[in-house]
């Protein structure tokens, strides 16, 4: 079954490639109010096309952009229930004297060691790997005339932004939105051949620190060294964040973590991994722990 839908998608490519280009003409960007109606132009178009391969599929107001929720239940009625997570909104694009091409205007281009990449703002983040998903499903049900399982859809338009009406809008529509399993797609592969499928993201903490010292202005030759800078101490906090080794030193962090299994650190072992090339691409030699 599976190899039949993917020959269809292979036969199905460029009118694939015709939608995906579509959606990374939409000036999408979110943290931009100017740009406003073209996030919500871009929620509008996904619905449409999740409509148009049998969806139940609306654009759903928050008070920054919209979301986008569907559902196929064309699944057996045992089968898993699948939540797929993406988002329709990309980064702004300046400067703009550093594109090659125009940042909405969509190319395939060959580079210089023969490879082909589509050039544009979102094709990599994250609306190529939105439309995989979308793409996925439209060529299934029009191969077997459903999905293997029950999936829902949530696309958003604020993650470039700091997705503020993400957290209220899911609890506000748990019932909806629960499912088995949550499938992210803005994540990458291992390399050219090798796919990947992460298990694990890391979280995000935002903390504000107030550093209390003198009461005013100190002049350096006469409380230089004597007195504690606040700058230093805040440094200190920093380095104290961390062992030599790289571990985290904060009381009670890796409560309830546990030990990577066997198994997974064979498959990490066999990816051939190069620590300093890795860190090489980007002018580095040391790495962090």
């Amino acid at each position: 079954m599976v190899e039949t839908v993917l020959k269809r998608i292979d036969a199905e490519l460029d009118r694939s490639l015709d939608r995906l280009f579509q959606l990374l003409r939409i000036e999408s960007i979110s943290t931009d109010p100017a740009y406003a109606e073209k996030c919500r132009k871009a929620a509008e178009w996904l619905v449409a096309e999740l409509k148009g391969i049998g969806f139940d599929a609306s654009v759903r107001d928050t008070p920054g952009h919209p979301m986008v929720v569907a559902h196929d239940n064309t699944a057996p009625a045992d089968a898993p229930h699948v939540l797929f997570y993406g988002h329709y909104d990309v980064q702004p694009v300046d400067p703009l004297n550093l594109w090659s091409s125009p940042p909405f205007e969509p190319s395939i281009e060959t580079m210089p060691e023969g490879t082909r990449r589509i050039l544009g703002r979102g094709s990599a983040d994250d609306k190529g790997q939105l439309m995989t998903f979308v793409e996925a499903c439209r060529a299934y049900k029009a191969e077997t005339g459903s999905l293997p399982v029950k999936v829902s859809i949530l696309f958003e338009g604020e993650e470039e932004s700091g997705s503020p009406s993400l957290d209220p809008f899911l609890k506000a529509n748990a019932a909806e939105l629960a499912a088995d399993v949550a499938l992210v797609c803005d994540t990458g592969m291992w390399s050219r051949e090798k796919p990947a499928i992460t298990t694990m993201l890391r979280g995000l903490v935002g903390e504000e620190i107030v550093v209390t010292a003198a009461d005013r202005d100190l002049h350096s030759g006469m409380y230089g060294g004597a007195a504690r800078n606040p700058i230093h101490v805040l440094a200190d906090c920093l380095a104290a964040l961390h062992a030599p080794d790289g571990s985290v030193t904060v009381p009670g962090f890796y409560e309830g973590v546990g030990e990577i299994p066997d198994e997974i650190k064979a498959q990490w072992a066999g990816l051939d991994f190069d620590g300093a090339e890795f860190l090489g691409e980007v002018g580095l030699s040391v790495p962090a722990g």
